[in-house]
């Protein structure tokens, strides 16, 4: 590795040394950047690498709230602002009990050069909650969420920060934050937050998008190949929106999803969920129990599998790992790779361990596919609905589904043609991490390294 890159890195992983996520990623992206380094050695002048991993701050409240028993509970909260060096901070909010600062800090990090590969003004932010709201009530989640935004929203706003959903954080979450900005701020200003509901400036296929997007890209990397979606056979993880996404546009354009995951185990569908009555019956079964999948094996007759992924299947073309960080480990990848599936495209945020993803890389009947470049069209949609919070208009589902489709084909062709520039091939993962890098780098020199 360059002397330079390996000197922050080293800086990186000392001072994080108890934040394994944030330095798992800053590593992953730095593995493509030395024929960047070595072609701009203005970026060492400047020392842009030791700037670009800080944030541009970071903030740390307490959340406190009472439960339906009138019992009183403290939480911790954070809102990470990246960089801000292309656009105001944008990301989501997720709230699980697993969350800390090192979570919140690698997504941040990993949302920067997201959002920069939409070619959207947006950069990048995180947030969220060690709250976790399974087995709350609504009025519960309600007064968690008011007491979230109080500490918040001095912090955020259209030109500022404009968070989102994540993990944890759906249309209910938003409604609840976004009724208690207004509370605070006395104005309407529905710019603050995506994955609004439709009544009060949602934007159509939203919940959707991630998974609708990572198919359109899919297709670029097939039609690279010389290969087409129909027929094909998927396996996924989760069954949340992006999984759901995924499921649903598969089957729009002739393939399905023949396997899907859960907390509890994973589902075999061999005729794939393809049907509106399945996709409708996922739906049920998240809202109802989101910590188990088997009921809908057991309703439509098919095989269930207890505390396992499907990761290794031998009957499927495409894996998208679509759940959680670090869902994929070096046992499951070498059970991928013996497979011989051919697609490997990353869907969830860093989905799949660094050895395991090096490991897959280095595969040469695999093509891989990195997640920021793969879920960019959650936030790019989210972007979109900026746009139409902006000019207060509301754009038909075609419109925004065309628009997403178009940005995915170009998310492909930048990452693509950014590998190619600097030799390196047809490798995705490199080309996402380049093209992401390139555009915060170049506005960040331009404005003083601001």
């Amino acid at each position: 590795m360059n002397a330079y890159l390996a000197s922050v890195l080293e800086n990186v992983k000392t001072k994080h040394a108890g934040e394994p996520e944030f330095v798992q990623t800053v590593e992953e992206v730095f593995s493509s950047l030395e024929p960047v380094i070595e072609k701009h050695p203005e970026y060492e002048k400047y020392d842009l690498l030791n700037r670009m991993v800080e944030p541009d701050r970071m903030f740390t409240f307490r959340v406190v709230w009472e439960d339906d028993n009138g019992k009183w509970h403290t939480n911790r909260g954070w809102r990470c602002q990246f960089n801000g060096a292309i656009g105001p901070y944008k990301g989501g909010l997720r709230f699980q009990k697993n969350v800390y600062e090192g979570i919140i800090k690698f997504l941040g990090f990993e949302q920067t050069f997201k959002n920069s590969l939409t070619g959207l003004p947006i950069g990048g932010g995180k947030g969220g909650s060690d709250f976790d709201p399974a087995g709350k009530s609504d009025a519960e989640v309600m007064r968690f969420c008011q007491a979230f935004m109080s500490a918040l929203y001095r912090y955020i706003g259209p030109d500022v920060d404009v968070p989102a959903g994540d993990m944890g954080v759906g249309g209910r979450e938003i409604g609840y934050l976004f009724g208690q900005y207004r509370r605070l701020k006395g104005v309407w200003e529905n710019g603050v937050l995506t994955g609004k509901g439709l009544s009060y400036g949602g934007s159509l296929i939203r919940p959707e998008a991630t998974g609708y997007g990572a198919i359109y890209y899919l297709c670029e990397v097939l039609k690279h190949e010389n290969d087409s979606i129909e027929g094909k056979r998927i396996a996924t993880s989760g069954y949340g929106n992006v999984a759901w996404g995924i499921m649903k546009k598969a089957a729009e354009l002739g393939a399905k999803v023949t396997y899907f995951s859960g907390p509890d185990g994973y589902v075999h569908d061999p005729d794939g969920v393809i049907t509106e009555e399945k996709l409708n019956y996922i739906l049920e079964m998240r809202a109802t129990d989101p910590m188990h999948c088997k009921p809908y094996a057991d309703h439509f007759g098919c095989e269930f599998v207890e505390g396992a992924k499907p990761w290794g299947a031998t009957d499927v073309d495409i894996i998208m790992p679509a759940a959680t960080q670090n869902d994929v480990t070096m046992e499951s990848a070498e059970k991928i790779a013996a497979s011989g599936v051919k697609y490997y495209i990353e869907v969830a945020n860093m989905p799949t361990t660094n050895d395991a993803l090096n490991f897959l890389r280095a595969q040469k009947h695999m093509i891989v596919a990195p997640s920021k470049a793969v879920n960019a069209g959650g936030v790019g949609v989210s972007a979109l609905e900026m746009s139409q919070n902006s000019e207060r208009l509301v754009w038909t589902a075609e419109e925004v589904d065309a628009q997403l489709k178009k940005m995915m084909i170009n998310i492909h062709k930048v990452s693509a043609e950014a590998a190619e520039q600097y030799g390196l091939g047809y490798d995705l993962v490199a080309g996402g991490n380049i093209a992401g890098f390139l555009k915060v780098a170049e506005a960040m020199l331009e404005q003083g390294c601001f």
